[in-house]
């Protein structure tokens, strides 16, 4: 069988600045990019960049419903409302039960409360592992343990909106969003699917995720700075809660429903390894090369701002592109928002190609674009581990 080209038929974005493919366009493409929105106060010596007020019955109308989500899923759940209905298949109940899902997602949010009942009691205690047993008896229900299980909000997509193909969830930070994405655009130019759900959601308003961040040294202190600005600080992650999912389709099956496509996704590539820089530039470069990466293509980043990360992603890419290629780095607008951290990419660049325009550069180290493009790079290079890129190109 032919190989079937990938159209990205239906966008939904939520991040600090609100909701909506059209609504990120007109403030982040359309003008010249506004301040980023970003709490330094709250986690203090941490920055967020928060979710805005949201309306959760618009995309998911069962309080019910509501209420058994913790917010990561109501996110995911609620962006990839606004995918389907920007697609116009909401409402289409023999499309949406056909539809594929692939989700990124992380673990669920932790009981702070409990968390610090019990390491106050251990102030107190010689006999802690015998305080944790006796707690986890109380305080671990089942019903809560299934609530925090990844799958939950592929789950709950289902649920809400019906969507009730084939559904998988991949775990593990950026990568996860990276692997969703390629296993769906794999899956839809094979053949083996012709429409399809894909994204991720992130909260990054929680003290259990800063904490974890912490004790790995990816988290940035202090007052919020751009990517490459915070690199002469010592670099660092500040995340933002964001949900960002895309309905694919084959170009055949979107002709067949008279459907629009925002652009044609080309390609995708990834690689996991250790972060040894020759080895992690010997990866990126191959992915690269197998996308044809050249000169005159602008890059949409989900860099992370970690100090080694970072400058491996840019040298890469100036290496590929040119000295004066034209970077964005999404980031410095919305934060990390890590699983949704390549979906949102490819979000913002396919409504760049549809929009017949480019990003403004988000801070003054990034490069003017000389022209509009017709492809674009997008890169999203794990703050830990793994590595992926994606074309985006004019249908």
């Amino acid at each position: 069988m032919a190989k079937q080209d990938v159209w990205v038929t239906g966008i939904g974005l939520v991040s600090c600045f609100g909701e909506g493919a059209e609504h990120h366009w007109q403030t982040l493409g359309a003008n010249p990019a506004p301040a980023p929105i970003v709490d330094c106060e709250t986690y203090k010596p941490y920055c967020v960049h928060p979710i805005p007020e949201m309306d959760w019955s618009k995309q998911i109308p069962r309080r019910g419903d509501q209420r058994q989500m913790e917010n990561w899923q109501r996110l995911g759940t609620y962006t990839a409302g606004l995918a389907l209905e920007d697609a116009g298949i909401k409402e289409n109940e023999e499309l949406v039960s056909t539809m594929d899902l692939v989700v990124a997602a992380g673990g669920g949010e932790r009981d702070l409360e409990v968390d610090a009942s019990i390491m106050a009691d251990s102030l107190n205690r010689n006999d802690r592992d015998q305080l944790l047993n006796d707690r986890l008896t109380v305080d671990l229900r089942p019903t809560l343990f299934l609530a925090q299980l990844s799958n939950l909000m592929a789950g709950n997509i289902s649920i809400v909106h019906k969507v009730t193909g084939s559904s998988r969830t991949y775990m593990g930070e950026e990568s996860a969003g990276i692997t969703s994405v390629e296993n769906a655009f794999k899956r839809i130019s094979a053949g083996q699917s012709t429409h399809l759900l894909v994204g991720g959601a992130f909260n990054a308003e929680r003290p259990d995720l800063l904490l974890s961040m912490e004790l790995g040294n990816f988290v940035y202190r202090g007052e919020a700075k751009p990517i490459l600005a915070r690199q002469e600080s010592g670099g660092g992650m500040i995340t933002g809660t964001a949900g960002a999912f895309l309905v694919l389709e084959s170009a055949d099956h979107a002709k067949s429903r008279g459907a629009k496509a925002y652009a044609k996704l080309s390609g995708v590539g990834s690689d996991l390894g250790t972060r040894e820089d020759a080895q992690t530039n010997a990866r990126m470069d191959a992915i690269l090369e197998g996308l044809g990466a050249k000169p005159g293509m602008g890059v949409i980043s989900g860099a992370s701002g970690c100090i080694q990360t970072t400058k491996l992603e840019y040298d890469t890419l100036y290496r590929h592109l040119g000295d004066d290629a034209a970077i964005r780095a999404f980031t410095t607008m919305i934060g990390n928002p890590v699983e949704a951290n390549f979906p949102t990419g490819i979000a913002l660049a396919a409504l760049a190609i549809h929009n017949q325009g480019f990003y403004a550069p988000f801070e003054e180290a990034e490069n003017e674009s000389s022209s509009t493009p017709e492809e674009i790079l997008v890169s999203a290079i794990g703050h830990y581990r793994g590595e992926g890129f994606g074309l985006i190109e004019k249908i």
